[in-house]
């Protein structure tokens, strides 16, 4: 392939990719992880604190990232901060990853980064998770930098590429405790393919690049981790993180799933009366590419090191993600990233296999009306059912019709003389309160309560939000002071908000106008 025909082709993938990955970014409701990193990150905007909890929210890289985004677009105010601003953020290091495959080119040929970029543009996964707040694509970007900066290095050691590694691997630990999953499975990759063939590890190193690119790492992750050397004991407390997050690895409960739910959800899934659901031609491909990787004997730039490298690593990594019960559809992502590279290698392998042009360019066009197919089912995902259970990345998001419930608050709120001032109480339990604290950040004065003992009296507020176990506690004490109504929250979660019938024979009123 040409060096135009390339540089054409990827623009064209590069606009589809954005596209895909930056428009509408308000049109689903935030999920309640979506929630709870937003208030997090909202602290440390508003006031410039930040302490890493090794319980919970997972790294700080998320967070210091998200402020040029916040300052930009919407100032210091939590209050004027959008879905649109807080997904900006991951959407764009989405789409960076997709420019970090140039950097391949050299391991893997310009047709392979071509279809590869394709493949990353249209997945229905890598499209929908971009467009979440939340740590998974970041990790990915910084992952594939430092993969890209280590066989870089391979290929003609020096300082440059030995410090690109190390900022990459202390930015994928300062992003998620995951990251030592994909270290790992990247070590003993380069291990498993350096003992394939006296070819695969390229070039010599040497050890004071080694340390330099370690010491760089060692610094970039204890300075986020110490909130930039304000809480030191943050970059420790990540250490000791681990212990929590092995034993939740383990445990039981509503996130477990088989070993096979990863692979099971890219290959096929049902559309429950929608067309079905599928990134097989990715797994095919990626398939066809590992064979390639191990048989290939073609002349010219060899690129099967790096590719027998891929192969390894992807194996490892989706093992070791399937093999930890605890799983979430986005955990997918760390090695789903390889696949596509792989499907890349793949595409390229079968577009030469025929003899005759006439016969590679029908190839061609088969697998591009393949890779349409998975355009297509991200437009499905990410603009037509990006809330609908029929949409298999949805995973506990939270239902278009809370949306109605927050509307209605605003109704109220317009009506009532305190204003959004006006005092809302809250009570349900945890998993029925995201993402309230976040759609009720306008409201000066919310208050939480986790069962109605604790709420105690109840009083006469304008407003009161309840989960459905509560209701039934909370329900008879407030007589016909209150009329009711119900939403859902997410599937099987139903809220009921109470509103005081002045204000509610008020708002009838203005209804009627």
């Amino acid at each position: 392939m040409s060096k135009r025909a390339f540089a054409s082709l990827f623009i064209a993938v590069f606009l589809l990719g954005a596209v895909l990955r930056l428009a509408r970014l308000d049109l689903r409701p935030m999920h309640h992880d979506e929630a709870n990193q937003a208030l997090k990150f909202g602290l440390l905007l508003e006031a410039g604190e930040y302490r890493y909890d090794r319980s919970d929210h997972h790294g700080p890289s998320l967070y210091y990232l998200s402020l040029p985004f916040a300052l930009t677009l919407s100032g210091r105010s939590l209050a004027a901060l959008s879905e649109t601003t807080l997904r900006l953020v991951t959407a764009s290091f989405g789409l960076g990853t997709l420019l970090l495959l140039l950097l391949f080119v050299p391991m893997m040929g310009r047709a392979a980064v071509a279809w590869g970029s394709l493949a990353l543009a249209g997945s229905p996964a890598m499209t929908y998770f971009s467009r979440f707040y939340i740590q998974e694509t970041i990790l990915v970007f910084f992952l594939v930098a430092f993969l890209a900066a280590v066989w870089r290095y391979v290929r003609r050691p020096g300082w440059g590429w030995a410090a690109a590694a190390g900022l990459c691997a202390g930015m994928m630990y300062a992003t998620k405790e995951t990251s030592v999953i994909a270290f790992g499975a990247a070590a003993a990759a380069f291990v498993l393919a350096r003992g394939w063939t006296n070819k695969a590890a390229g070039g010599g190193g040497h050890w004071r690049h080694l340390a330099v690119a370690a010491a760089i790492a060692l610094g970039v992750s204890f300075l986020f981790f110490s909130s930039f050397l304000r809480n030191p004991r943050g970059f420790v407390d990540s250490i000791l993180s681990f212990e929590i997050y092995f034993t939740r690895a383990g445990e039981g409960g509503f996130h477990v799933q088989p070993w096979h739910y990863y692979l099971g959800k890219l290959a096929f899934s049902p559309g429950h009366g929608v067309p079905f659901w599928s990134e097989g031609l990715i797994l095919a491909l990626a398939l066809t590419g590992a064979l390639a990787a191990f048989a290939s004997r073609r002349p010219g730039p060899d690129h099967a090191p790096f590719m027998r490298f891929l192969v390894f690593y992807s194996t490892l990594a989706a093992a070791v993600y399937s093999a930890i019960p605890y799983k979430t559809p986005w955990n997918l992502l760390p090695f789903t990233i390889g696949f596509i590279m792989l499907a890349g290698s793949g595409a390229a392998a079968l577009v030469v296999l025929p003899r005759r042009n006439a016969a590679r360019l029908g190839v061609a066009l088969v697998l591009a009306a393949g890779c349409l197919q998975l355009g297509l089912q991200s437009y499905r995902a990410n603009f037509v059912f990006p809330a609908d259970t029929r949409n298999p990345y949805v995973y506990a998001q939270t239902s278009p019709d809370f949306m109605k419930l927050v509307r209605r608050v605003e109704d109220i709120a317009a009506l009532a003389p305190e204003g959004r001032n006006m005092l809302i109480k809250v009570v349900a339990g945890p998993y029925e309160t995201w993402p309230l604290p976040w759609s009720l950040r306008r409201f000066g004065r919310v208050g939480y309560w986790q069962d109605a003992a604790a709420a105690g009296d109840i009083g006469r507020p304008p407003a009161i939000i309840s989960s459905a176990e509560e209701a039934a506690k909370i329900g008879p004490a407030l007589n016909a002071d209150y009329q009711s109504e119900f939403y859902g929250l997410r599937p099987d979660v139903l809220l009921t908000l109470y509103v005081r019938n002045d204000l509610w024979e008020s708002f009838l009123k203005s209804r009627a106008q």
